[in-house]
């Protein structure tokens, strides 16, 4: 079956207390609304609406960011869920499959329970996703008629029977694109919040004579994230299963509660991560490799047998190699390091390409940027790169060449050859003493006038 995936994600967030729109506040280093795009989207859908309200351009802009073929459409009054549903109706025109209605702000229903979701619908018309909560408080009930369900009730028009069910509805719903837009058309306002309930769909459904069941999930899943406090929570709880996941993988975490990681964050087993490493999105790591502490990494790929760090920065668009070594205080940034290649302190690599076993020593710097455009650098296999080395992008430095410590490289160097690019050096007899001697009776003179 085609699936079409709505995404809610109009809402204002009032007690987030901010001017971001509560759906793009992170969890894991991506904002929530991805982490709700990206569990629909192992459904492969079809056809993604994002139904965008409160800070629409800032939505827009990162669900493009995204996914530029993401559709997002606006609701610009906020009348309730079957009223945002109804805004991604155009969106839709001509789809024939199942619609697929999550939230932004619910950022944790996993992969496997939105396929049981479709697959229930092969035998259904609507289908509803459930939990059993440990505290129902203001939560919506599925009141159930056997394996049908009946149909759902807010708690602020449930009778004191209904609110003792434990059943809650999480607001996902799955159903045929053409009847869910029918469905909602039927949908009336007059409850207690004067809003269009998405919920309704289901008496409604169940007037016509058609079938509805409810598909259950672990409570975690429909977590919905409304204020820091909440944010919070939904953080450490993230952290707390994700480094639990590695551990059972088969990495091994030194201080697991001081390691940080992003959604899509793989790491191969046999890794070892020591404490107090921070992991953005975009990250792999293979197996065997070693990230000593402090280090930060993000949108980057190391390969086995590498050691990275302590205190490494690895920014978009590293590769790393096998059995590469970068060293403390090394930021390296869009560039590829070849097998066996050393970077092993307080240096910046940017744009670059570094050939295997070459050594990169501390204090070296690619010059990439001009100040408008970023240029390359290449350093060739087995080449030595002198401590304090400049290299002022664009240049090529040859295999098995080696540049002088202190140097600024500005041209080319070919294979096999020394290049040494340094001022001669200058000294002046007794000018030491003399100099100091002026500024100590400078400072004395200073002194004395206050």
């Amino acid at each position: 079956m085609n699936t079409a995936l709505i995404i809610l994600a109009a809402g204002k967030g009032t007690r987030m207390n901010s001017d971001l729109p509560k759906v793009l506040h992170p969890i894991a280093g991506e904002p929530m609304l991805l982490h709700a795009l990206a569990a629909g989207e192992t459904l492969a859908p079809e056809a993604r609406v994002v139904v965008a309200g409160h800070g629409a351009e800032q939505v827009r802009n990162a669900t493009f960011a995204h996914d530029a073929q993401i559709k997002v459409v606006e609701q610009t009054e906020q009348l309730g869920t079957a009223h945002a549903v109804a805004q991604a109706r155009p969106a839709l025109s001509g789809f024939d499959g199942m619609a697929l209605v999550l939230y932004g702000d619910t950022p944790f229903i996993q992969a496997e329970t939105l396929e049981k979701m479709r697959e229930a619908l092969m035998q259904n018309d609507v289908v509803v996703l459930g939990f059993e909560a440990a505290d129902p408080a203001r939560y919506g009930r599925l009141v159930m008629d056997g394996q049908q369900l009946d149909r759902i009730v807010e708690y602020k028009d449930a009778s004191e029977k209904e609110r003792m069910i434990t059943l809650c509805n999480s607001g996902v719903v799955a159903c045929k694109a053409d009847l869910l837009f029918d469905l909602i058309d039927a949908v009336d306002n007059n409850n207690a919040s004067e809003e269009y309930y998405l919920t309704d769909i289901v008496g409604l459904a169940r007037a016509r004579g058609l079938s509805a069941t409810a598909v259950t999930c672990d409570e975690w899943e429909t977590v919905g994230i409304n204020s820091r406090a909440e944010l919070a929570r939904a953080e450490a709880d993230f952290q707390e299963r994700a480094r639990a996941a590695l551990l059972e993988d088969g990495v091994t975490l030194s201080a697991p509660q001081t390691v940080f990681l992003a959604r899509d964050t793989v790491i191969g087993r046999d890794s070892l991560v020591e404490p107090n490493v921070v992991f953005g999105p975009g990250v792999t790591v293979e197996s065997g490799a070693i990230i000593r502490a402090f280090s930060h990494l993000e949108g980057c790929h190391v390969s086995r047998g590498a050691i990275i760090g302590p205190y490494a920065r690895l920014r978009p668009g590293a590769e790393l190699s096998e059995n590469v070594r970068i060293g403390n205080f090394v930021e390296i940034k869009n560039a590829q390091i070849a097998e066996g290649a050393k970077v092993n302190h307080l240096s910046y690599i940017g744009d670059a390409t570094i050939g295997a076993a070459a050594n990169i020593g501390a204090g070296t710097v690619t010059c990439n940027y001009d100040g408008v455009m970023k240029h390359h650098t290449h350093v060739g296999a087995g080449a030595f790169i002198g401590s304090s080395t400049m290299l002022v992008a664009p240049v090529s430095i040859g295999d098995g060449a080696m540049t002088g410590s202190g140097s600024v490289i500005t041209s080319d160097v070919e294979a096999d050859a020394l290049a040494l690019a340094r001022a001669p050096q200058v000294e002046k007899p007794g000018m030491a003493r003399k100099l100091f001697e002026m500024l100590k009776a400078k400072k004395a003179k200073m002194q004395r006038g206050s």
